[in-house]
């Protein structure tokens, strides 16, 4: 302190001896500057637990709730390929031995997030399994009962009994509070040497574009995620579960610092949806359309590409009702920006049947708020599910009328409507002639076809020659068959 005033007292006496305001200046920049340097004086470490960084307290807290999942399906081979042969078939049926029971094993992890002994885990990690698994931490083994599952955001929900056990849970946290740097733990068991704690960050948010489920928004993270690690744990520094391991990006099946976790948003909804019904309802917005590009941006005058720009609204739908027409550029749901459809049908899915959903809108370039009430897809018009036989090309396929709720069943535009082949018999009719499930019924001897019911009666009805029409993958197809 004394240098400090000596130093202020010299440049004071320079001052009172001039009128220059340059040497005033630096007298005042010096006394300012002199204390910030001494601030900035790094202390040298004194003990080793001054330098001691560790996620220890973070693991202790996680890791009993983090289980591991063994599942077992038995499948059916034939003991021979000659055996499995149509002709050797046809001629000599089954004979003893022919075929053998194959046990097939697989591995993944779980999340226990009710103290009952519910537990979360991928659908992917108990898909067509026989019998599944659970491990605890502490490495007991219990049998657990499937309670429902959703292949479309790949995530399933098991129970285990416990008696009047109480399980240790994870709380689920906050997935939108999280930002890209902040610092996270991933727990599970990959490649079944035991559950494993690895480390990283948020490399990016709301990933639409990964192709692991249809309904999606994941969160990208470097934490090592291997196999086995699915339906494990990504949790921030608190101990709060954010996400669901799912995928990674791999050429070799191991980790490259590219691993993908469902956000805790959707986690939410979904086993709360299977735990009250066993299945999955999804909101029906009644409205479709593309992502906005640059291209688009620049056409529209948009200050940037983001959004999804609606070009179908069905009628008597939530999004006709709430005044959303063709044309508009939803750019976000409830207060959370959309990039594309993707990013679109990620929010409403997190959002519960019943509830108001608040979207903004531009239209004409301005913005507005339009408010939605959320309902359940109708069945409307019913399904009419028809199985076709007879001398007619549909023979062995499967016919239903297609509406909302039987789309958000499938994951395809809920905008569609007419008769679609749901199933098709293998070495059938339909079959041998190319058609495909999916394909949309346009024309049969040049009827339209607006219902099973159209189709019913134009395949009743007795013909040498058949000339149908289909759509499939919005491309019009011909086929004519006979004389």
């Amino acid at each position: 302190m004394t240098l400090y005033k000596n130093a202020f007292f010299l440049l004071f006496k320079r001052v009172a001896m001039t009128t220059s305001l340059k040497i005033l200046a630096a007298a005042l920049a010096l006394v300012i500057l002199v204390p910030a340097a001494q601030a900035q004086t790094q202390v040298v470490p004194t003990s080793r637990e001054q330098v001691k960084l560790t996620f220890a307290p973070v693991a202790r807290q996680v890791a009993p709730a983090v289980v591991n999942i063994y599942t077992k399906r038995v499948v059916r081979a034939a003991a021979s390929p000659m055996f499995a042969d149509p002709f050797f078939r046809r001629f000599f049926g089954d004979v003893p031995g022919m075929s053998q029971d194959r046990v097939q094993r697989s591995l993944g992890s779980g999340v226990m997030i009710g103290a009952d002994g519910t537990v979360v885990t991928n659908h992917h990690v108990i898909k067509d399994a026989d019998e599944v698994t659970v491990i605890l931490s502490d490495r007991r083994e219990f049998e657990a009962r499937i309670v429902g599952s959703d292949e479309r955001t790949d995530l399933a929900v098991l129970k285990i009994d416990g008696g009047k056990e109480s399980f240790p849970t994870l709380v689920l946290g906050d997935s939108d509070a999280i930002e890209v740097g902040d610092v996270v733990l991933a727990v599970g068991n990959p490649f079944g040497v035991g559950q494993t704690v690895t480390q990283g960050i948020i490399s990016a948010l709301a990933r639409t574009n990964v192709g692991v489920s249809d309904v999606q928004s994941f969160i990208q993270t470097d934490a090592a995620i291997n196999p086995g690690n699915s339906g494990g744990a990504l949790v921030d520094l608190q101990g709060r579960l954010i996400g669901i391991n799912s995928a990674i990006y791999s050429k070799d099946g191991g980790s490259n610092g590219i691993g993908f976790a469902i956000p805790t948003a959707l986690v939410r909804q979904v086993t709360t949806s299977i735990a009250k019904g066993g299945k999955v309802v999804r909101p029906w917005l009644g409205a479709s359309g593309q992502a906005v590009t640059a291209d688009l941006a620049q056409a529209m005058k948009l200050p940037r590409p983001v959004g999804v720009l609606v070009n179908h609204i069905s009628p008597d739908s939530p999004a006709q009702r709430a005044g959303l027409a063709d044309g508009d550029v939803i750019v976000a749901v409830e207060g959370r920006e959309v990039d594309d459809t993707e990013g679109m049908r990620f929010r409403l899915a997190t959002l519960a049947i019943g509830s108001e959903a608040r979207l903004t809108v531009l239209r004409g370039g301005v913005e507005r708020i339009l408010t939605v009430r959320l309902v359940a897809p109708p069945e409307n018009p019913p399904r009419d599910k028809t199985e076709i036989n007879g001398r007619n090309p549909f023979s062995g396929t499967t016919l239903v009328n297609l509406n909302p709720a039987l789309a958000e069943e499938l994951g395809i535009n809920s905008s569609l409507t007419g008769v679609m082949i749901l199933a098709i018999k293998r070495g059938s009719v339909a079959n041998r002639l190319g058609l495909q499930p999916g394909d949309m019924l346009i024309k049969i001897n040049e009827r339209a076809i607006a219902s099973v019911a159209d189709a019913r009666r134009s395949l009743d009805a007795e013909s040498a020659r058949w000339a149908i029409t289909i759509k499939r993958n919005g491309e019009v197809m011909s086929l004519v068959l006979g004389g």
